[in-house]
């Protein structure tokens, strides 16, 4: 059991890490898989969303300790 709960807390670690990833570097994100019209609003949901998997990825670490 005791695995277990090192394996969920090792994956909700790259969850927030893949959150910060998606957070720091949503403009260059935006520019390789976007085109450049509306490149201000899809950073800015790039940013929600990356703060959003960072947030659930927290909530997994709490709730599993």
């Amino acid at each position: 059991m005791e695995t277990l709960n090192v394996v969920i807390k090792i994956i909700a670690l790259i969850v927030i890490a893949t959150g910060i990833v998606m957070i720091f570097d949503a403009r260059k994100i935006s520019k390789k898989l976007f085109g450049f019209n509306d490149q201000n609003s899809s950073v800015r949901i790039l940013k929600i969303v990356g703060f959003l998997i960072a947030i659930v990825g927290g909530i997994v670490i709490i709730l599993n300790s």
